[in-house]
């Protein structure tokens, strides 16, 4: 009786244990049979077969089946049972993963050429990653893991990659984005990628789920012009602020020197045409403050300048005392003074 328990499947299932197994054959020895009524299990995100005679009959999604005439009509069909039967039978039970392997590694095992614009012809890197499901379980059998007992991700990564870089190659070349711009966009080209991609694994009964690319290697000539699109758009935004700080920088510094002051403020705001030309025109608004403010000696009764040694004011004709006033900031000075004591300024 423990010879015939042994011989007689009455529950099969699959609890799988790893993270990359796609295909599972359920193991049964050459006296193994399946008995009639026996319960297969097929957990979530499994999908099972039934191989008798070397052809694919019941397929069965997840849930709990027994095993009848009723719910094996293609197996029954071959069999040819057509009133049912009692007896136990031989078949194979493949239990295949349908959920979504993810986090799969892809790279060019060297640098592929692309055509650019501007550098003319650049040999680039890349990599990243993607994910798949199997959608078609039947077809995945009969296209690519047949009757092999186990099927992991790693027996795909080799094909997997030959399709990808390929796909990837004619995309960059079809896109005729600059090299310039790869690293912008990372998005637009994994998702042209994917869509490039799916026509392969629809023959094989499978899904792109995502396609990602993460890093492109740029030649170093690249590279360094990236660098400098960079640094000139980060300075660009703040330009304006940049030119009026040196304009006020350097008007302060004229009126702070004699003599060389204005021309040293020149040569440092010559650097560029426009600090050049916002400098000029803020010394051509300082000079006319100037000139309307005061300078040297004003009348005490109606404000106005009066010459040198005046006794009398030209504008009110009233006699005035002699007091001197600072040009720089119209204090009052000592008569004899030189310079300034609120400012300390020369006179």
């Amino acid at each position: 009786m423990g010879f015939i328990r042994r011989q007689l499947l009455k529950v099969i299932k699959w609890d799988d244990p790893t993270k990359d197994t796609i295909v599972y054959r359920y193991p049964m020895e050459d006296r193994d049979e399946i008995m009639n009524g026996c319960q297969l299990i097929v957990q979530e995100s499994q999908v099972a077969l039934l191989v008798s005679t070397g052809q694919i009959a019941d397929v069965y999604g997840p849930g709990d089946h027994k095993l009848t005439t009723n719910n094996m009509p293609i197996l029954t069909k071959l069999a040819s049972w057509k009133y049912g039967f009692d007896s136990p039978f031989k078949a194979d039970v493949y239990f295949v993963n349908t959920k979504q392997f993810i986090n799969m590694k892809w790279g060019t095992s060297s640098k592929i050429p692309m055509r650019d614009d501007y550098f003319g012809l650049v040999r680039i890197g890349a990599r990243g990653t993607y994910s798949f499901q199997v959608s078609d379980a039947a077809l995945f059998m009969r296209e690519v893991f047949g009757t092999i007992k186990r099927y992991s991700t790693a027996d795909l990564v080799e094909y997997f990659k030959s399709i990808i870089v390929s796909n990837f190659t004619n995309v960059i070349g079809e896109a005729k984005i600059s090299a310039l711009d790869i690293p912008a966009k990372y998005i637009e080209i994994g998702d042209l990628v994917k869509d490039e991609i799916q026509d392969d694994f629809d023959k094989i009964g499978l899904t792109a789920c995502a396609f990602y690319v993460e890093s492109v290697v740029l030649p170093e000539v690249v590279e360094e012009a990236i660098d400098k699109r960079a640094s000139t758009g980060a300075m660009q935004g703040a330009i304006d602020d940049y030119t009026r700080l040196q304009t006020a920088d350097a008007i302060r510094d004229a009126a702070q020197n004699e003599g060389g002051g204005l021309a040293a403020a020149g040569v440092g705001i010559a650097a560029g045409a426009a600090i050049g030309q916002s400098m000029v025109n803020n010394l051509n608004n300082n000079q006319i403050l100037q000139t309307a403010a005061p300078t040297g000696k004003v009348c005490p009764s109606c404000n106005t300048q009066l010459p040198d040694n005046a006794k009398f004011c030209p504008g009110c004709g009233k006699p005035v005392a002699q007091k001197n006033f600072c040009i720089n900031c119209g204090h009052q000075v000592p008569d004899n003074a030189k310079f300034c004591p609120e400012c300390g300024k020369q006179i």
